[in-house]
């Protein structure tokens, strides 16, 4: 019975050790919001073959094949916390090379997984020290105890499935009623909310930037764009003070920014770029149009919504409501607010606006970069106006408006500039980065792992984004993340005839820092670091 008590205690620190690594990749993929977790599972399952392996068959042969032979069962047991011992040693050694981004957050909901995970693992451990006479049953549930400790990232799976459906439930039904009492008691509050593809962090900043100017205003921390982020930011960051809140709605279905719409309703709406991003889990374009027009199908007769002419994808839509709409554009002229003149350089943007029925044109500097920031400027210039805020302020706003952290923002660091546009990429955004690069004054680098997310077209988007680095960054050298990952992107560069040998291949991005820094050069280095996968993508 010793020896079994030691297995037990072994397979329960495996438990205590992977359990960490799960709950992390279940956080990261949203608790396996439409079964992203399960799809990280699917394309993580080599995991499934190691020296754990090996123990999980060792304790099924001592504990159900020779649970009535003493000697063998002790000798397979032994075997079993041995092998057990070496795959917690090297299980250890590769989790400690391992380069975490964003590590696992221990939240109440991630505390109460914990507990439900405590239980589950309870229920073999209290029938194993109840039939210890029964040799057979003992040994049954020895095993099973052994195997789900081998598929543990299942039994977290069931832990979220049970929570998910009782205490989860209870817990969002609570918070979401007090969220919603809280607002139907500031009736003088304006609510904007903002939705799109690309940019919706970016936009929510600067509009929140230069909204300041003239308003007390909340916009949702970081990337809150979701009904538990929401509920969050009313419940914990809105008080009375407040003139404005600024709700970023994020999507991966339809129905979803309608669901948040409900919550929080918006008057006013903005709508940044709409494409390909999360196409694998919307299913189709339709669908991802569809959900992003709920936000301005969702506004009231007498709200506003503001939309991007030179997106076809808004133009080309037949909006169900009679709201009014504000429309911004630079390709096309005929527009409410207008950006023409764009020039970018290492210290910002300058560009002209003009307003609908006014013939002067505005000069407009600020510290972004990028012609998709031009764009956010405009949706919160057209916005400000709306808001009765004289155009000399919104000029001083603009240039007051700050970097905005991992979205093309230049900072130096050490021997050379980067320009960090780390934040989910996307074609139009990464097109945009590039074009900026190319704008730089000396030596260019490129650092990327590709874009992800984008269903059946990532492979096609990521080659296609080889191609613009080849044509539109004048990089000097590119650097790739992740050999498998990047094999689209290199043929795209190759098929543009891009310079081979000025392309490196790197598994780790701290090796492209190393590499940035051995440059010879003169000239200032600048490198634009475009994407940063999370660790569910990493690569060994």
């Amino acid at each position: 019975m010793v020896i079994k008590i030691v297995l037990l205690l072994i397979l329960t620190f495996v438990i205590l050790i992977k359990s960490k690594k799960d709950l992390h990749m279940l956080q990261q993929n949203l608790y396996n919001e439409n079964n992203r977790y399960l799809k990280w599972v699917v394309n993580n399952s080599s995991n499934f073959a190691s020296l754990e392996l090996v123990s999980l068959i060792m304790v099924s042969l001592a504990n159900c094949y020779f649970g009535q032979k003493k000697g063998l069962c002790l000798v397979f047991n032994v075997l079993a916390i041995l092998i057990y011992f070496i795959f917690v040693l090297q299980f250890l050694k590769e989790r400690k090379k391992e380069q975490v981004k964003k590590p696992l957050v221990i939240t109440a909901r991630v505390k109460r997984l914990m507990v439900t995970e405590t239980l589950l693992y309870l229920i073999p451990i209290i029938l194993i020290f109840f039939t210890k006479d029964n040799l057979a049953v003992n040994g049954f549930l020895i095993f099973v105890y052994a195997l789900c400790t081998y598929l543990n990232t299942f039994v977290i799976f069931l832990a979220n499935f049970i929570n998910k459906y009782t205490l989860e439930k209870y817990v969002y039904y609570h918070f979401k009623h007090m969220a919603m009492k809280k607002l139907h008691s500031m009736t003088n509050l304006k609510v904007i909310g903002i939705t799109g593809s690309y940019g919706k962090t970016s936009s929510k900043n600067i509009l929140a930037d230069i909204l300041n100017i003239k308003y007390v205003t909340l916009p949702t921390p970081k990337n809150l764009n979701t009904p538990y982020g929401l509920i969050i930011t009313i419940n914990n960051h809105l008080d009375k003070f407040n003139d404005i809140l600024i709700a970023e709605m994020g999507a991966y279905k339809r129905g979803e920014i309608k669901q948040l719409c409900d919550l929080v309703k918006p008057k006013y709406g903005i709508l940044t770029r709409i494409g390909t991003a999360h196409l694998e889990s919307f299913g189709s374009e339709e669908n991802i149009q569809k959900t992003k027009f709920e936000l301005i199908e969702s506004l009231p007769r007498d709200g506003v919504g503001v939309l991007n002419k030179d997106d076809p994808k808004q133009v080309s839509y037949k909006i169900q409501n009679k709201c009014k709409i504000l429309w911004i554009g630079i390709e096309n002229s005929d527009v409410d607010v207008h950006a023409s003149n764009i020039k970018c350089s290492s210290s910002g943007t300058s560009f002209d606006v003009t307003f609908k029925g006014e013939k002067e044109k505005y000069k407009f500097e600020t510290r972004l970069l990028g012609e998709h920031n031009v764009y956010n400027i405009l949706a919160a210039l057209a916005l400000g106006r709306e808001f009765e805020i004289e155009i000399p302020k919104l000029m001083q706003a603009v240039k007051t408006v700050r970097p905005i952290e991992h979205r093309l923002e230049l900072k130096r660091l050490g021997t050379f500039f980067q320009i960090d546009d780390a934040y989910n990429s996307n074609p139009t955004g990464a097109l945009s980065a590039v074009k900026v690069l190319s704008m730089m004054p000396g030596c260019r680098v490129i650092v990327t792992p590709g874009m992800v997310e984008l269903g059946e077209k990532e492979e096609e988007l990521n080659e296609k984004f080889g191609e613009q680095i080849a044509e539109f960054s004048k990089a000097d050298y590119v650097v790739l993340i992740g050999k498998r990952k990047t094999e689209p992107i290199y043929k795209g560069l190759k098929k543009k005839k891009f310079d081979m040998e000025k392309v490196v291949i790197y598994n780790d991005v701290k090796e492209a820092y190393n590499f940035i820094r051995g440059i010879e050069t003169k000239e200032d280095i600048y490198a634009l670091f475009e994407n940063d996968l999370p660790d569910t993508y990493n690569e060994k």
